[in-house]
C-alpha cells in the first residue's frame, strides 16, 4: 500500500469531549473501521465502544453534562436534514431524543445537566430558525423565531439563561447575541453590527461552568480580530480583557471559572495560554510548533489539544506528557514541512503554505489546492489530500485569499459584491509568484479545490482561462442561482451577505460570479466530484454546468457518489483521490 494511501487508511480519532459532572467519560470520532463514526470512551476503565454504526458515517454528536447518554445527529446519506436520537452512554437502543420536533437543518444544540432538558435549534427553508426548550416527558416548547439564520450558543450552568447567536439584522458574517429565559423572554442584548451600519460580529463562548455565575465568555472583533470578553449579563458589565497577542483569539473556561484556555492563532499557526482572571496573567501553555486545532481544559488543571503539522499527523497530547488517546492498527506515515511566502497582492499581503518532494527543484508540476469555507483557512497541520499531491512529485501551493479567516476582521470581510474575482486575483497574483520564482511549470498547473475551493477552481478556469491547464472541483458551486434556490437556508442567508441580495435583486451581481457564466470559455480539461445529496452544493446545479460543458465538446469527467458534502467513508475518499490522481497523469504534459 502506498503512503498516500496509508495517510487515509490509519485511523485517527478527534478530541475527545467529555461530561461536565463525569469527567472520566468521554466522546469522540474516529474513522477506526472505515468510516468516521462516534465512540464512547469510559477512562475510569479504559473501555471504549462504538456509538454509530451507519453507511455513510456519523461525526455530529453531544455527551450529556452527567454523562449518562449521548445526542447524536440522524440525517439521511449525508444530507443534513434529520433529527436528534439519544443512546446511553453505556449502550443500549437509540431513541427519538425530542419527540415532537419535526426534521431539520441543525442550528446547535444545548443540554441541560438536570439530563432531562435540551435546547434545539432547528432550521428549515419554510420556518427559518426556530429554538425550542424540550423537557423529558414534555411537549418542545418554542422560545425563539426568525427568518434569518440563527443558532443555539450555550446553556447556562444551572439551566436558567440560553445565549443565542442571531443575524436579525441581515448579515449572516456578523451575529448579535441575546440572552433568554427558559420562557423566552429576553434577559438582555448584545448587538455590535448598530443596524448593520458596522461589520462587527459576536459568538458565543460559553456561559461561567459555576452554579448560579450569569457571566458569558463572548467572543468580539472591536479591534479587527476574533478577541475574549467576559460579559455578565444580569449586570451588563462587560471584562474586556484586551490581551496582547497579535491575531485571532479565542477561549474556553477552566472547569472551575477562575480561568481561561485561550487559543491564539496567527499566519496558520497556533499556540496556546491559560489566563488567569484574578491576576490578569497570561501563562503560556507548551505546544509544539504547528496548529492546535482543538483544546480543552480538564478539573486537574491539565489540558488536552489534537495536534499537527503539514510533516506530522494529528494527535490528541496532554500537558501532562505524552498521547491521550491512541487509535489502534497502522500508523499514517508523515508528509514535508510546510514553507511560508508573502505575495504582495492586489488587496494587501497574501500568505500562502507551499510545500514540494524533498530535494526537489524546480519548476516542477503544481498544484493549486485552494480552501474551502470562503470563512475558513489553510493551517500548518496535517493534511493527506496535499502529501498524496507531494508523494506523486508535484509541489502543492494553498493560498489563503481574502476572505480566509486568522489575518483579521479586514482581511475576512473583504470578500464582499465581486465575490469569487476578488479571491481569484489572490490566486493569481500567487501563481505568478510560483512561476517567477522557479517553483511551478506554468505548462503544468492544476486548480483544484473542495466546496468552495471547487467553486473557485471552475471560476478560475472559466475567467483565467489561460493560466491554468487542467481543473479539478470537488463538491463545487457551479452555477450561483440555481444553488442559491436549491440550497439550505443558512447558506442563503450567507450568500445575500456576500453578493448584497438575492438573484433577482442583484441579477448581475450572481452572473458576474457564478462559473456558468464563463463556462464556454474553459480550455482546460476538468474533473468533477459531487455527492448527490449535497445540501450545500445541491446536484441539480453542477448538471446545469456539465450540460453545458457536453453541449460543446469540452474534456471533462463526472464522477457522482451517494453522499452530501463530501464522504466519512475512507474508501470512498481513496477512490476519490485515486480518480483525481489518474485524471491529472493523464491530462497533464
Amino acid at each position: 500500500m502506498p503512503d498516500w494511501e496509508k495517510r487515509f487508511r490509519a485511523p485517527r480519532v478527534s478530541l475527545p469531549d467529555w461530561a461536565e459532572d463525569a469527567p472520566d467519560r468521554s466522546l469522540f470520532v474516529s474513522n477506526a473501521t472505515g468510516t468516521y463514526e462516534l465512540y464512547a470512551w469510559d477512562r475510569a476503565t479504559g473501555e471504549q465502544r462504538q456509538v454509530t454504526h451507519r453507511p455513510n458515517g456519523t461525526t455530529d454528536g453531544v455527551l450529556s453534562p452527567d454523562g449518562a447518554c449521548i445526542w447524536w445527529f440522524d440525517d439521511k446519506d449525508g444530507d443534513e436534514f434529520g433529527v436528534w436520537r439519544r443512546q446511553p452512554f453505556a449502550g443500549g437502543e437509540d431513541e427519538l431524543a425530542a419527540p415532537g420536533l419535526d426534521p431539520s437543518y441543525p442550528a446547535g444544540l444545548a443540554l441541560g445537566r438536570d439530563g432531562r432538558t435540551a435546547v434545539v435549534g432547528r432550521s428549515t427553508d419554510e420556518e427559518g430558525t426556530t429554538i425550542h426548550l424540550a423537557r423529558e416527558g414534555e411537549a418542545p416548547v418554542e422560545i425563539y423565531r426568525h427568518r434569518e439564520s440563527a443558532g443555539v450558543g450555550d446553556l447556562s450552568h444551572d439551566g436558567s439563561l440560553i445565549a443565542v447567536e442571531h443575524t436579525e439584522h441581515g448579515d449572516a458574517m456578523h451575529s448579535a447575541l441575546r440572552v433568554l429565559r427558559a420562557d423566552g423572554t429576553a434577559v438582555a442584548e448584545l448587538d455590535d453590527t448598530k443596524g448593520g451600519t458596522r461589520e462587527l460580529g459576536l459568538e458565543v463562548l460559553g456561559f461561567a461552568p459555576v452554579d448560579g455565575d450569569t457571566r458569558l465568555l463572548v467572543g468580539h472583533q472591536r479591534r479587527g480580530r476574533w478577541e475574549p470578553l467576559v460579559w455578565d449579563v444580569a449586570s451588563r458589565e462587560e471584562r474586556d480583557l484586551a490581551l496582547d497577542l497579535p491575531g485571532d483569539v479565542s477561549a474556553e473556561w477552566y472547569p472551575d471559572g477562575s480561568g481561561l484556555l485561550i487559543a491564539h492563532s496567527i499566519e496558520a499557526r497556533s499556540e496556546l495560554f491559560r489566563y488567569d482572571l484574578a491576576s490578569r496573567e497570561l501563562e503560556k501553555v507548551s505546544t509544539p510548533p504547528g496548529t492546535v486545532s482543538g483544546a480543552t481544559a480538564r478539573p486537574d488543571g491539565s489540558v488536552e489539544y489534537l495536534w499537527s503539522s503539514a510533516a506530522e499527523p494529528s494527535a490528541v497530547r496532554s500537558t501532562r506528557g505524552g498521547i491521550v488517546l491512541e487509535p489502534p492498527g497502522m500508523k499514517s506515515p508523515g508528509s514535508v514541512p510546510a514553507e511560508d511566502v508573502w505575495v504582495q497582492g492586489p488587496g494587501g499581503r497574501i500568505h500562502a503554505l507551499v510545500q514540494k518532494p524533498a530535494g526537489a527543484a524546480g519548476p516542477l508540476p503544481t498544484v493549486f489546492d485552494i480552501h474551502g469555507g470562503p470563512t475558513w483557512h489553510d493551517s500548518d497541520s496535517f493534511a493527506a489530500g496535499p502529501a498524496a499531491w507531494v508523494d506523486h512529485g508535484y509541489a502543492v501551493v494553498r493560498v489563503n485569499y481574502r476572505g480566509s479567516t486568522g489575518y483579521g476582521r479586514a482581511w475576512t470581510d473583504a470578500l464582499k459584491h465581486r465575490v469569487g474575482l476578488i479571491e481569484l486575483e489572490d490566486i493569481a497574483a500567487v501563481r505568478e509568484w510560483a512561476i517567477t520564482s522557479g517553483l511551478a511549470d506554468p505548462e503544468r498547473l492544476i486548480l483544484t479545490g473542495g466546496s468552495w475551493g471547487g467553486y473557485l477552481t471552475l471560476l478560475g478556469l472559466g475567467t483565467q482561462p489561460d493560466a491554468w491547464t487542467l481543473g479539478i472541483a470537488a463538491v463545487p458551486v457551479a452555477d450561483y442561482v440555481t444553488a442559491y434556490h436549491d440550497e439550505m437556508e443558512a447558506l442563503k442567508a450567507m450568500d445575500r451577505t456576500l453578493l448584497g441580495g438575492t438573484p433577482e435583486e442583484v441579477p448581475e451581481r450572481f452572473e458576474a460570479s457564478s462559473p456558468l457564466t464563463y463556462v464556454d470559455e474553459v480550455k482546460a480539461p476538468v474533473h468533477i466530484s459531487a455527492g448527490v445529496n449535497d445540501p450545500r452544493c445541491p446536484i441539480r446545479q453542477i448538471e446545469n454546468y456539465v450540460k453545458r460543458l457536453e453541449a460543446r465538446g469540452a474534456t471533462h469527467e463526472v464522477y457522482r457518489y451517494d453522499a452530501g458534502h463530501g464522504s466519512l467513508v475512507v474508501d470512498e475518499r481513496i477512490k476519490q483521490v485515486k480518480l483525481e490522481l489518474d485524471f491529472a497523469a493523464r491530462h497533464l504534459p
